[in-house]
């Protein structure tokens, strides 16, 4: 297993802070301040992060009249036709002036650094508000489709120079949308991957003269790369530009806000029409889902001439969503401020290969074009040749890491069904019905999975991780004097039940693990195993860099000096490690199997026709799938 095969070890979008060498953690913050002084040295004050992603960092802040406003810096270690990014964003979004997209305001460039300064929207990202909440309830979810459609129709319909140049954002998902919950009111952010349409929303080309029609633009798409856990198969695949991206973008956002989740992929399993929403709403999203593209289109027509229709439907007084979750939830009294990370087996058994490396559906020479950071990170070598409800799996795994969590799961399929042992521990009571409801998602969709096999997965928090560096690839790896492997105890000592403790090794091995332990950890190891507790130790090696992720709590605290006895002959023989790769053990408190029949879609549940006794019908009238 080479370095280039482990880096995409953890699911999480970005990487933690707490999971960076020394070296590269020291980089970041020293870049961080370096951004924040240079913002004060232009007059700004309050500045603060408020989002990073693949290309850059966004920081919020405001002028001397108190005005909020963002700046975007993009990475200065990218090349510069990828830095160059930022001044077209700020281009495209200055030609644009719409009450629901934040307005260009300046765009600095100072040495190599480039700064894009505007408006901030007020209010949370929906991701954040779908991570507090769960589920977003229906009459919020069609007052945003309105609000959507209507910035949607607003770029179809752009003209510049009095010529119809329809403009694509390209990256339309939860996060990249902000709501003020004041006004009930939605903003569109992050520009950047926005470009002018090749194509119409018929599919005719939108140039406006021979010449343009002759020319190579046509010839190759102009499209970047979004989400993809949010953009369509056309947009994912290579089609040249067209409005019809962001109706799937669209699609896929109030999908994933409505049934609480971080992705579109589980569309077939938890269906919009299982989500209570308005039938006439989960019908357009099921048909926008839909595979086939005449469907696609007829939905995304439909909502986009029907929006008063949609803005007029009657509701009820809104209430909280309340879920029971399928699998045992520990809730902390007070808020722990961890933060999460989730390390997965994703076994081959989940992948739905064909004969070759890549899946036909999304031929590699196809995908050559896209020379993305979010192509190589997300889906080239992580979710490639994996099937819809697979995928759905694995992001919802991921959604529950966006909560503070510790501990893991145990998933066996077996033809009868699926048995599930867990030991979820949330350190925020203010998001236990979010993370209820999220389980829930991951028990969901695994039941829809026929294989016969084992997922495992652990959470752990990044804080604890340990750090051991080398200078070479041959030299051993030293613990400094003090370093040790923390762990917590219960709050009463608990003995073990005799035939209901989970072992270390019952699971079996893991095929995507590729480091072999010393003899002498791996003595510890199993003499720990005979000591009540729970929890999980990681080891993850790469050239000069040693990590050791973990969480452990002794519930037996009669065991407590033999523990930590053990845990340091851990330490002690560090420097008995040789090769790359990974290697992890979980430990549950007590087996408490839950069994769950399988199951392949949820049924389906849709808002009252008649929300109040004296109430108005809606339409019930729909489009044609022509």
């Amino acid at each position: 297993m080479t370095a280039q095969g482990i880096r995409h070890f953890y699911i999480p979008e970005e990487q933690s802070v707490y999971l960076l060498s020394h070296a590269d953690a020291k980089k970041l913050k020293d870049w961080l301040a370096l951004c924040i002084r240079q913002l004060e040295n232009l007059g700004y004050r309050n500045i603060s992060l408020i989002g990073k992603g693949a290309y850059g960092f966004a920081f919020g802040g405001e002028d001397l009249t108190g005005k909020q406003l963002v700046f975007k810096f993009t990475r200065i270690t990218l090349p510069a036709s990828i830095q160059d990014r930022l001044e077209e964003e700020a281009f495209m979004q200055g030609l644009l002036s719409h009450p629901h997209i934040p307005r260009v305001l300046e765009f600095y460039q100072r040495g190599r650094q480039s700064i894009l300064m505007m408006q901030r929207a007020p209010g949370i990202d929906l991701e954040q508000l779908s991570l507090r909440d769960g589920p977003i309830g229906p009459r919020l979810i069609v007052k945003m489709a309105v609000q959507l459609g209507r910035i949607l129709l607003y770029l179809r319909q752009f003209r510049l120079d009095g010529n119809p140049r329809p403009i694509v954002h390209g990256d339309i998902k939860p996060s990249n949308l902000v709501w003020d919950e004041r006004t009930e009111t939605l903003y569109l952010i992050d520009w950047g991957s926005s470009v002018y349409a090749q194509f119409d929303e018929h599919q005719q080309p939108v140039q406006n003269n021979v010449l343009d029609l002759m020319s190579g633009d046509l010839q190759q798409t102009n499209a970047r790369l979004g989400d993809i856990y949010f953009i369509g198969d056309a947009q994912l695949n290579g089609a040249m530009s067209s409005p019809r991206f962001d109706e799937q973008g669209l699609a896929a956002t109030l999908y994933a806000l409505a049934s609480g989740q971080s992705a579109r992929f589980a569309y077939q399993v938890i269906p919009p029409s299982s989500l209570g929403l308005p039938r006439l709403m989960a019908d357009i999203l099921t048909h926008l889902l839909s595979d086939n593209i005449a469907e696609q289109y007829a939905a995304g027509d439909y909502l986009l001439s029907h929006l008063s229709l949609l803005d007029n439907i009657v509701f009820g007084a809104d209430s909280a969503s309340q879920c029971e979750a399928l699998l045992p939830v520990w809730v902390a009294r007070q808020r722990k401020h961890i933060e999460s990370v989730v390390y997965s087996s994703r076994k081959s058994f989940l992948r739905e290969r064909s004969d070759t490396t890549t899946s036909p559906q999304f031929d590699s020479h196809a995908l050559s074009y896209l020379n993305d950071a979010q192509f190589e990170r997300y889906y080239k070598n992580y979710l490639d040749g994996m099937g819809n409800t697979e995928k759905g799996f694995l992001s919802a795994i991921s959604r529950l890491a966006r909560y503070p969590v510790v501990g893991g799961l145990v998933i066996h399929w077996q033809p009868e069904g699926v048995y599930v042992d867990s030991s979820l521990n949330l350190q925020n009571p203010a998001a236990e019905s979010a993370f209820k409801h999220a389980v829930n998602n991951v028990v969901t969709l695994a039941r829809a999975i026929h294989r016969s096999g084992i997922f495992k997965c652990c959470f752990f928090d990044a804080k604890n991780t340990l750090h051991i560096e080398r200078d070479t690839a041959t030299t051993q790896f030293i613990a400094a004097p003090g370093i040790c492997i923390p762990f917590e105890k219960s709050a009463t000592s608990l003995h073990a039940s005799e035939g209901r403790v989970h072992s270390y090794f019952e699971d079996g091995d893991d095929p995507d693990e590729f480091l072999t332990l010393p003899q002498e950890i791996m003595h510890a190891i199993e003499q720990l195993n005979g000591i009540h507790h729970t929890g999980c130790i990681i080891f993850e090696v790469l050239a000069e860099h040693l990590k050791i992720h973990s969480y452990y709590r002794l519930l037996d605290h009669s065991k407590e000096n033999q523990f930590n006895a053990l845990l340091n002959e851990i330490i002690a023989a560090l420097p008995l490690l040789s090769g790359e790769g990974t290697s992890g053990f979980m430990k549950l408190p007590y087996k408490d199997t839950r069994f769950f029949e399988h199951r392949a879609r949820m049924a389906d549940k849709y808002y009252p026709r008649n929300p109040k006794a004296d109430g108005t019908h809606f339409s019930n009238t729909y489009f044609s799938k022509q």
